[in-house]
């Protein structure tokens, strides 16, 4: 009785435990990058990471747009993930599987995963987008 339950706790532990693999492309001279990768692994996530020195014809070739452009792109199931994205933030979207083509931060705000600075924390947006453009606000931070 002792083993069956305990197999049937494992299953369920198992069951709850968060797991997605991705591969960031980043500039190998990037130290947020860096950062944001180890924030997604202490998060759950199997991370590879695949450094280019120009990033530019990546982002074009996946369909970033230049306004929602930071200094990584991420590919997970299928999904594009822009930028410092609260590990939180892709766990919610995996889960709920919304009809976009992925998460964006724009630009590198302070405080974000990987761009930590103290106490400082500059409020952003987590911005869904569509492959034809459309954007909506996914989630905010640091905002009063």
């Amino acid at each position: 009785m002792k083993s069956k339950l305990a197999a049937l706790s494992f299953a369920l532990l198992s069951t709850s435990v968060f797991a997605a693999s991705g591969i960031t492309y980043k500039s190998p001279y990037c130290g947020c990058c860096k950062e944001w990768v180890k924030h997604m692994e202490d998060n759950g996530f199997e991370m590879k990471s695949e450094d280019h020195v120009n990033m530019n014809p990546i982002k074009m070739k996946l369909g970033i747009k230049p306004e929602l452009a930071s200094c990584h792109t991420t590919v997970i199931d299928g999904y594009l993930f822009e930028g410092h994205i609260p590990a939180s933030d892709v766990k919610a979207f995996l889960e709920q599987k919304p009809k976009l083509a992925g998460l964006a931060v724009p630009g590198m705000p302070v405080g974000s995963p990987g761009m930590e600075y103290g106490d400082q924390k500059d409020p952003y947006d987590v911005v869904g987008f569509s492959k034809s453009g459309m954007t909506v606000v996914f989630n905010s931070h640091n905002k009063d």
